[in-house]
């Protein structure tokens, strides 16, 4: 398999229109689901015609790509946001998100039933992949400066809340492996945060406290990945941002490189590479063992479609520091990290995945 996406795809109207009468109470949440259903298994379909051998949701059921699955946990509330989040030109309004006590896993996570659902739409040689935040990116909403002052109310220190969130995911991993899973997905913005050129205020530090902070970001992923299943196969998507085309944060991977791809125990990385702000392909000679990397190329900020030629240009740059047959193609993100989406149509998505299978069939021989 040479070709994949990150996860989230446009919600279709029919679930946009739900999602906004159940909030006002004007659909059951067993309406709401059914229109959710009714959407996946047409995406599903879609994927599979296309010939993806992975297939995922879209997201359809969550508001945002990660917050969805911290709401999950015991221990963790949310409200409509006053202020958003600083993105470039736009403000990302997702619901701030904040601890009430200490973090736990309940008895039953929703995306358990949510992976079941989509694991029952597969034909025979297709899988789902679920998506979700890394215990990073969980622990970052928790520790940073804005949120400190009232996870100290819970938490006296970092080590202790890192240890409830990272036996929480190991719990979760077990659990979603036991309903079929093998193909996990841990998205992080945490790492895009490290190497921003603003990111000693983000985390109001020194150079010596982001270096303490990659390798805190390391050893809950880690910890988190302790006695996972050998069969199970899990990546990271290192993320800078992806609301409505907008993003977060800017800056190449050496700053990170060393921690992130040498040490971090996962299989592969997928990699935001779709244009200048993520800087060249050097890092990837530091991506250790026999770890792919799958090349974000093809933009989802944009409905412009990329030259055939300038891409397998650039996978040709990148295999001059870690090995062609380890290199895999894919969209830079998802189409839509959260429930408004990114400025292109839905066959311009579509487009973008077309484009991704032939260039991974010309360039590797299989799509």
């Amino acid at each position: 398999m040479r070709s994949d996406f990150v996860g989230s795809f446009l919600r279709p109207e029919s679930v946009k229109k739900a999602r906004l009468q159940a909030a006002a109470g004007e659909i059951s949440p067993e309406e709401l689901k059914a229109v959710e259903d009714e959407a996946i298994r047409d995406l599903v379909r879609k994927q599979t015609e296309l010939g993806f051998k992975v297939v995922t949701d879209g997201e359809f059921r969550r508001q945002a790509w990660h917050l969805d699955f911290m709401w999950g946990f015991n221990g963790v509330a949310h409200v409509p946001t006053k202020t958003g989040l600083p993105f470039h030109g736009e403000q990302a309004m997702i619901d701030d998100t904040f601890l009430t006590g200490k973090i736990s896993l309940g008895d039953a996570h929703p995306f358990i039933d949510h992976f079941r659902f989509v694991n029952s739409l597969t034909d025979e040689g297709v899988e789902a992949k679920l998506t979700i935040p890394a215990p990073a990116q969980f622990l970052a909403q928790m520790v940073m400066p804005f949120a400190l002052e009232n996870t100290r109310k819970y938490y006296a220190d970092n080590e202790e809340i890192l240890q409830d969130i990272a036996q929480g995911y190991r719990r979760f991993i077990q659990d979603i492996y036991a309903a079929g899973c093998r193909r996990l997905q841990f998205d992080d913005c945490t790492w895009g945060m490290l190497v921003d050129p603003a990111a000693l205020w983000m985390w109001n530090t020194d150079e010596a406290g982001l270096r303490k902070i990659q390798e805190m970001n390391l050893r809950i992923n880690n910890l988190a990945l302790e006695g996972k299943p050998a069969d199970m196969y899990i990546n990271t998507h290192v993320c800078r941002g992806n609301y409505h085309s907008t993003y977060a944060n800017s800056g190449a991977y050496d700053k990170v490189a060393e921690i992130l791809f040498e040490q971090e125990n996962v299989n592969a990385y997928y990699l935001e590479f779709d244009d200048s702000r993520s800087g060249g392909f050097e890092p990837l000679a530091h991506v250790s063992g026999d770890k792919t990397v799958v090349l974000g190329l093809i933009t989802t900020k944009s409905p412009r479609l990329e030259l055939k030629t300038a891409v397998k240009d650039r996978i040709a740059k990148a295999a001059e520091f870690i090995p062609l047959d380890r290199l895999c193609l894919s969209p830079q993100c998802g189409f839509a990290s959260c429930e408004i989406g990114n400025k292109l149509t839905e066959e311009e998505q579509w487009e973008k995945l077309r484009l991704v299978r032939q260039i991974a069939e010309e360039v590797w021989g299989q799509a």
